[in-house]
């Protein structure tokens, strides 16, 4: 069994998105009941803040203007999709600093695996901008950490959310040591991920269409992204972990089960172990059914800890 380490804050529950929003609080308070339930022996700390130095080794300095300084009395919208609340600074850099504190943790030899419980979501915030429903892009905060703090050569960010991650793969486009590789739906949201958007050798983009199931999901992963992966030889992987291709999320249409991503994990954490000393840092990502987002998220967990996933677990 991985040794293990979970990341969260109460301030994450406090960006306020306002009525009838997707990405709403109720989806962290589901995950966390669902992999404390069925893990209640894992131990949990509290995220720091990200500094701004941290937050500024990917954007702009406008952007933390907007978003921490602003100061907003009232929900604000920063595009049709993304909202700013007088509580979402802090939730913005308790989930970015949860990935620096988890990324520290793992290459530091405090933990094998970690798993930060963290919204709002990242990937889709570019170096200036707040979009997709997220505020800063905290797992290319965390990479970028890994990079400048300890030196890594290979650091690879596996992205099996339903949507694009095109701000984490803007941000490091240009950066040959750090590894993207994506599946997901297309036509889909942001509209990027094509499988010709290469970077500069380090991006890997699967475009999946509607309803594509568990068997084609696994296959793509197992013919293409894994074998890109493995020959990158990363030192760490970085994961963005959204749930939502999963067959019951209503902002998408792929079919996967809950069992899928547990498979995939299983997977990734066997050649983290090949290459990066076993050291895998998730982040919570999309997902927007509960239940669904629930037992995916057990079944992540228990891959990540090497252990058989609850058979209560599937959605």
């Amino acid at each position: 069994m991985a040794r293990f380490l979970g990341y969260t804050h109460p301030a994450c529950l406090d960006h306020d998105t306002g009525p009838g929003h997707a990405e709403c609080p109720e989806r962290l308070e589901a995950v966390l009941e669902a992999v404390h339930h069925a893990f209640p022996r894992l131990e949990w700390i509290e995220a720091p803040r990200a500094t701004r130095g941290q937050l500024l080794r990917v954007h702009e300095p406008m952007l933390l203007g907007r978003v921490l300084d602003s100061h907003p009395r009232q929900r604000i919208p920063l595009d049709p999709d993304t909202v700013l609340s007088p509580g979402s600074a802090e939730a913005a850099l308790r989930a970015a600093g949860a990935g620096v504190a988890a990324t520290e943790a793992v290459l530091n030899g405090e933990t094998d695996v970690a798993f930060c419980a963290v919204r709002p979501p990242g990937h889709h915030a570019t170096a200036g901008a707040a979009m997709g429903f997220c505020l800063f892009d905290s797992i290319a905060v965390a990479a970028a950490h890994a990079l400048d703090k300890f030196g890594l050569a290979r650091v690879a960010i596996i992205d099996f959310d339903v949507h694009h991650g095109n701000g984490t793969q803007a941000i490091f486009e240009r950066e040959p040591r750090v590894m993207y590789l994506s599946s997901h739906q297309a036509p889909l949201y942001p509209g990027t991920g094509e499988a010709d958007e290469r970077g500069v050798g380090n991006l890997v983009n699967v475009p999946l269409p509607a309803g594509t199931a568990g068997p084609a999901f696994r296959e793509a992963w197992r013919t293409r992204l894994l074998p890109a992966l493995d020959d990158f030889a990363p030192q760490l992987l970085l994961v963005s972990a959204g749930f939502d291709a999963h067959r019951r999320d209503p902002l998408a249409g792929l079919a996967l089960e809950a069992g899928d991503f547990g498979w995939l994990t299983a997977e990734l954490a066997a050649l983290a172990a090949r290459h990066a000393d076993g050291r895998i840092v998730s982040m919570l990502e999309g997902g927007y059914d509960l239940q669904a987002l629930a037992a995916c998220s057990v079944a992540h967990v228990a891959a990540l800890l090497g252990v058989p996933a609850p058979a209560h677990a599937e959605a």
